[in-house]
């Protein structure tokens, strides 16, 4: 075999080799992004089923079927904080009077998840336990406004000034596809606030 068929076959298996790789790193990228797309969509269903839930228990504030259980909508919202309320509804539309609370829990009860920030968002009715949604959220705020559109500070003394609420909401992947998307929200996170969000049973009838 001369020296040139052997130069040749080095450089064919060289060649080969490149190309290997370059194939491997492709399927490794398309992997990657199909995974990141797949997250992705699942944060977004997730958000929205949240926020579904969340929007129809708010829009409903002061409600109840039998309107005589709620004589003064004023006293509908009974604690208002920054990342907790708790108000008077009708959950099941059936004339009886509930109480619904949402509040965050501590970030140490998800330490088992690679994402330092996710937590429990509770949501609990009467004085059932409390339901924890574990969606990955790592944001709920609110904040609210009364009648001149201007912010009401915290602690708010007097939820019956409230006319106007936002609502704002982070959800992140509980366990991101590499470390260093831990640095990089944009690539598992989702936001969503609702600016405003008016509920027409809180002023009175």
């Amino acid at each position: 075999m001369g020296t040139s068929t052997i130069m040749d076959m080095i450089g064919s298996f060289f060649v080969a080799g490149i190309l290997l790789l370059m194939g491997l790193q492709l399927n490794a990228s398309a992997n990657e992004t199909t995974l990141v797309y797949n997250g992705n969509a699942i944060l977004q269903e997730n958000l929205t089923t949240l926020v579904d839930i969340l929007e129809t228990d708010f829009r409903r504030i002061g409600y109840c079927k039998d309107w005589t259980k709620i004589p003064d909508p004023n006293l509908s919202i009974r604690i208002a904080d920054s990342n907790r309320i708790r108000f008077w509804t009708d959950v099941n539309n059936d004339g009886t009077l509930d109480s619904i609370t949402y509040y965050v829990g501590p970030t140490s009860e998800l330490a088992s998840t690679p994402n330092p920030g996710d937590r429990y968002l509770y949501r609990q009715v009467n004085t059932q336990p409390a339901f924890p949604m574990n969606l990955g959220v790592t944001e709920f705020s609110l904040k609210y406004f009364d009648a001149e559109n201007d912010s009401i500070p915290f602690p708010v003394s007097d939820p019956r000034l409230i006319y106007f609420m936002q609502i704002s909401i982070a959800i992140q992947s509980s366990a991101p596809y590499k470390q260093e998307y831990m640095n990089d929200p944009s690539q598992y996170d989702v936001f969503w606030k609702q600016i405003r969000l008016v509920t027409q049973n809180l002023r009175n009838r």
